[in-house]
């Protein structure tokens, strides 16, 4: 194939798409506006499912690796009430299909398998222009400047890319999170982990609850759901650490304070994660020489598929594109019309979810996850 293929945004959905691409020895560039792979944290536990998740991973020849990062018993689950009573208690028995796994590591895993030099850290996008004949020009916020025969946007909610192509931008949902965590959990905080479960523990009602997940070495990674508009966070000055975590904290007044202790016991600046979704059905014509995939492609709510169906683009696009080394708008064709498909069913799904935090919960979910 003698078109080079240039990637935006090193997150798992470039990555996976770069190794696979290195796999059938197609070269690659990825871009990343991040100063390096530290720069910031990557985000907590992802259940890497089955059926989109490990076939990514697998196309990428990369499941040893992954089972070697798995964190064991994970995928328990804990449903509890206000009061922090045990409404619902899934152990993990080892049979489920979603194993669990950081999201740093994961990524670690993905950059460790690209050769030296594919990803260029410290490069934000500042600007993308079409050439003519499938051939884009992209304009990096220190001047600097690459042209490219095939470029990819797997740079998430707010692509630069994605202009290229579509016209659609993010919405507001009307639910936030705020997060936070708690270090050496059992030992320094051991009322809160007497509630928890060995994986994922939630109390919800209508309209908000409280999250939490363990992790490795003792990490809780705590977080509450709140229905509010932007305007109402907007009141929240989330530079001032203790004043916006007792602003959230007033919101579960009456709660078990084991529970509500999981915020207001946080070691780390609460931060705050607005939710946005594009369209259900985001799709765009067919534009010579560009693609997205992930978030980019398809930004959803918080229904546990983003990280695994943009793993999951990454291979399918790679794999098109070693199938059709010859005929790249063959390749993206192919690509897209899967990836519409299954990315408005995802996004379906998650209307669901969504509607499984309203008025009835938190039974309607655990009708959900015992029906599963």
């Amino acid at each position: 194939m003698s078109t080079h293929v240039t990637i935006i945004g090193a997150g798992l959905g470039g990555l996976t798409l770069a190794r696979v691409l290195h796999v059938h020895g197609i070269p690659s560039t990825v871009y990343e506006a991040e100063s390096s792979a530290t720069a910031r944290t990557q985000g907590g536990l992802l259940d890497i499912r089955d059926y989109n998740g490990q076939p990514a991973l697998r196309a990428a020849g990369l499941m040893d690796e992954f089972r070697g990062i798995v964190l064991e018993g994970r995928q328990a689950m804990r449903i509890l009430d206000r009061d922090g009573k045990i409404l619902f208690d899934l152990p993990d028995d080892g049979t489920g299909g979603s194993p669990e796994v950081l999201r740093g590591e994961l990524r670690q895993l993905l950059l460790d398998s690209l050769p030296a030099g594919t990803v260029r850290w410290g490069h934000k996008v500042s600007g993308v222009r079409a050439l003519g004949d499938g051939r884009h020009e992209v304009v990096f916020a220190d001047g600097a400047t690459v042209v490219t025969g095939l470029l990819v946007g797997a740079d998430g909610a707010w692509s630069r890319v994605r202009p290229l192509l579509s016209d659609a931008a993010p919405e507001y949902i009307g639910i936030s999170f705020v997060e936070t965590y708690l270090f050496d959990g059992d030992t320094r905080h051991p009322t809160s982990a007497k509630i928890l479960g060995a994986g994922a523990t939630m109390a919800l009602e209508p309209g908000k609850g409280i999250m939490a997940h363990r992790e490795r070495d003792g990490k809780f990674h705590s977080w509450v759901m709140l229905s509010r508009p932007r305007d109402w966070f907007a009141g929240i000055d989330f530079t001032d650490p203790a004043a916006a975590t007792a602003r959230t904290v007033d919101e579960f007044d009456g709660w078990a304070p084991e529970l509500t202790a999981l915020i207001s016991d946080g070691e780390t600046a609460p931060v705050l994660r607005t939710l946005h979704t594009l369209p259900i059905e985001h799709r765009w014509d067919r534009v010579p020489g560009v693609t997205l995939l992930g978030d980019a492609a398809h930004l959803t709510g918080p229904n546990g598929e983003g990280a695994n169906l943009a793993m999951y683009d990454g291979a399918e696009l790679g794999e098109a594109v070693a199938a059709h080394p010859d005929d790249i708008e063959t390749a993206l064709t192919a690509y897209e019309q899967a990836m519409f498909s299954r990315s408005a069913a995802s996004a379906a799904e998650q209307l669901d979810l969504h509607e499984l935090l309203g008025d009835g919960t938190p039974h309607n979910l655990i009708d959900k996850f015992a029906g599963n």
